[in-house]
């Protein structure tokens, strides 16, 4: 069971925080505030006492009812000649004052037909009829102030009243989320209080009243906007993005607008089994030629036009520091493509990439690669595959499955196929007449053209001359390019497309959507900036005196500063990725800048002011840079390809580490007699026993197996002369600095420390 905080809890029995807090503190927990988590003995505690207030607030209506349903008068009816009761009278400071008779209400009279007409009724008849009449009323109020205290004593007053009025007034007829709102966090005060309907000096008021000192135009974090909303009697539903609500408006479409689209193909697989080659022959380009060592450094987005249809292509990179970015990949993909060698095995890579795919509920079609090979074992590759949940056709799962060859093309056709019927199946649909909306899959800066973004457009079509908004930046389509370069007029769902025109640099993964006007572009350009920037701000811990005690206390941790710039934004968030993980809990990789574009001065001043050490990953620094750099004594690295720079940065981690010292025991000697000299003081006369003696080596001595005393050699004799050491088998005169409380038959036991470098274990 999920443990839930005490406003939690409160919103789901509807009363306020502050009476959930009394009502567990009544029952004997102690509770400090309404963000206290209970536990599941405080939760049977609570639902046991509504329980029993339930209950006899239901029987004590039921009888109170059954009371006020019941008639007045149960005897027989008195007689007439009782005589008419006396009016009351009550004496006060010597006058007689009558009570006021009850005001009669009289209702328009109807004269009927004289026939018709009852008698009057006697004084006696209209004093039973008073008298039922007044006890009936009583009883209604008794009824109604039994409900009140009921709800005071679940603290549901007057103000929650107004409070749940407010909220009918301001939900529409038939919805069901009429309590919900949908807010981003670190929004001001204000405007809580405009998507609560209150004024925002309530807002301000109810803060005070949880110990909260805030301002009207003081941003608060989620935690606080749920507390403060709850008191409300609203839900809040966290809004991932400012401006996702333009996005989700033109979801409602009709059926009729919805055209098939081509499906989105991701190759994942281990690194170097053939997935670049395999879209190579498919695509009939050279790719891999462009690719150092044969490795993709980035992702590629490419679309094939086949004579059934089109598809198309996501090549993700399959070295295990792109994680993350396959991750992406398998987010706005339809199909996944997973390349096996089929003359190797399963490899961690490869089921990374089956848990990736499943994550993201998307089908896999397995590729067994390099089935033209004479050590090809396709079906030792199934059988593995099966051990990790992939069972293929034939072995009894719904798994499509085919043998190719990137080299030769076997088996090429039909793995397309299966890609265009497993498209069929899924029955991709989208709409080309809404605003374009789409995924940012790579983006660098180019010096002539600036940003430059390719994106996935999935929903509408994209045309040139539309503002948009990506992340945090906005801007306006200035030119649409395909894969190879050539300029295209429009981009349609499924179409990746480079994009020109953004203010800024995108982040891999970012929501990319057209909006109505440039002015809307850059207001929620502006806004998401300022939400990011106070998001930053509140990640920013402070020292404090306590961390500096467990820094001395523990030890401090060592840091490698860095600095990363790369060519595109999917290399640095991979490299990012990847040397973070190589962190362990006594030293640590500390990514101080990273960014898009060639090394500049301002890098190697921020490197020679940090003590950092500069990666570039397939960028330059230029001649005025280089110079600056050796004047500043900067380390620049550069790389081409990514393991290379893991192995360095590695090592250097390594060299931080402390070394683990070893001790070795070097030689051991029995002292067989004791000398007391004048001037030289007790000499140990003993014998070498095993390995060497030096002078000056630090020594123990040992008795009965325990340690006396952990000194040094001051002087070593063999007869007359002074030596630097004694092998074994040799007898000798042995002075320890310090200590002559020497006895025959102690052992000297000689040793020295060795520090010896550690391997780097990441987490």
């Amino acid at each position: 069971m999920a443990k839930k905080r005490i406003y939690e809890v409160a919103r789901e029995y509807n009363i306020s925080s502050e009476a959930l807090v009394r009502m567990l503190r009544d029952l004997g927990h102690e509770v400090k505030s309404h963000m206290s988590v209970m536990d599941d003995k405080m939760s049977e505690d609570v639902k046991r006492k509504f329980e029993a207030e339930k209950s006899a607030a239901r029987e004590d209506y039921a009888r109170k009812k059954q009371l006020a349903e019941k008639p007045a008068v149960a005897q027989a009816p008195a007689p007439a000649a009782v005589p008419p009761r006396p009016s009351k009278r009550r004496k006060r400071k010597g006058h007689v004052v009558t009570a006021p008779a009850a005001p009669t209400v009289t209702a328009p009279t109807v004269t009927p037909p004289p026939a018709a007409q009852p008698a009057s009724p006697g004084p006696v008849e209209r004093d039973k009829r008073r008298r039922s009449k007044k006890k009936r009323k009583i009883d209604r109020r008794e009824i109604e102030a039994s409900v009140r205290r009921t709800l005071a004593q679940m603290d549901v007053g007057a103000r929650i009243k107004r409070r749940k009025r407010r909220v009918r007034e301001t939900e529409t007829e038939g919805s069901e989320n009429g309590h919900v709102i949908r807010v981003s966090e670190f929004i001001s005060a204000a405007e809580l209080a405009e998507h609560l309907g209150v004024n925002p000096s309530e807002v301000v008021a109810k803060c005070l009243q949880l110990g909260l000192l805030v301002t009207i135009n003081q941003r608060l974090d989620m935690d606080t906007i749920m507390t403060v909303a709850s008191e409300f009697g609203y839900e809040v539903e966290e809004q991932e993005e400012y401006g996702a609500d333009l996005i989700e408006e033109d979801e409602a479409e009709d059926d009729a607008d919805l055209i098939h689209r081509p499906p989105v193909v991701t190759i994942m697989g281990h690194v170097d089994h053939g997935k670049t080659s395999l879209l190579d022959y498919i695509r009939r380009s050279n790719v891999i030629a462009g690719e150092a060592g044969g490795i993709t450094q980035h992702i590629g987005a490419y679309e094939v036009a086949l004579p059934q249809g089109k598809i198309t292509f996501l090549d993700t990179p399959g070295h295990a520091a792109f994680t993350a970015m396959r991750a992406r990949g398998a987010q706005v993909t339809d199909i996944v493509v997973l390349v096996v060698a089929a003359d190797e095995q399963v490899m961690p890579q490869t089921i990374e990439a089956i848990d990736h795919a499943r994550a993201a509920g998307v089908p896999i079609i397995v590729a067994l690669n390099k089935i033209d090979l004479p050590t090809a074992r396709p079906d030792r590759l199934r059988e593995q595959l099966a051990q990790h949940g992939v069972l293929v056709e034939g072995w009894g799962g719904q798994t499509l499955s085919a043998e190719v060859s990137a080299k030769t093309g076997q088996g090429v056709d039909r793995l397309l196929e299966m890609i265009l019927l497993q498209a069929e199946v899924l029955e991709l649909k989208a709409n080309p007449t809404r605003r374009a909306t789409g995924v940012v899959i790579e983006a660098e800066l180019d010096r002539g053209r600036g940003t430059i973004a390719t994106v996935l457009i999935q929903q509408g079509l994209l045309r040139v001359g539309e503002p948009f908004v990506a992340g945090l930046y906005s801007g306006r389509v200035r030119a649409l390019l395909n894969e190879r370069g050539s300029r295209v007029e429009h981009a349609g769902p499924s179409t990746p497309t480079q994009i020109t025109g953004f203010s800024g640099m995108p982040q891999v993964g970012d929501t990319f959507f057209v909006v109505e006007s440039e002015q809307i572009a850059r207001e929620i350009s502006l806004k998401r900036q300022q939400l990011r920037r106070e998001h930053d701000y509140r990640q920013v811990k402070r020292l404090t005196l306590e961390d500096i005690y467990h820094q001395i206390k523990e030890g401090q941790i060592r840091e490698l500063p860095l600095i990363i710039k790369a060519d595109v934004g999917g290399s640095v968030e991979a490299l990012s990725d990847a040397l973070q993980r190589l962190g362990t809990d006594e030293v640590k990789i500390r990514i101080i800048h990273q960014g898009i574009g060639g090394i500049t001065e301002s890098d190697v001043l921020l490197a020679a002011a940090s003590n950092a050490i500069i990666i570039g990953f397939h960028v330059r620094p230029d001649g005025r840079v280089r110079e600056l750099a050796a004047r500043e004594k900067v380390d620049v690295r550069l790389y081409d390809i990514i393991y290379r720079v893991i192995n360095d940065v590695t090592a250097a981690l390594e060299g931080l580490l402390k070394p683990e010292v070893k001790e070795q025991i070097v030689g051991v000697a029995e002292i067989r007699e004791v000398f007391r000299l004048p001037r030289a003081g007790v000499v140990a006369g003993s014998y070498v026993q095993s390995g060497l003696i030096r002078r000056n080596a630090p020594v123990r001595i040992i008795r009965n197996n325990v340690v006396v005393y952990d000194g040094i050699i001051s002087s070593l004799r063999r007869f007359k002369d002074d030596v630097r050491e004694v092998s074994s088998g040799y007898e000798c005169g042995i002075t320890i600095e310090g200590f002559n409380d020497i006895k025959e038959h102690d052992v000297l036991e000689v040793y020295e420390t060795l520090e010896v470098a550690r391997q780097l274990q990441p987490r």
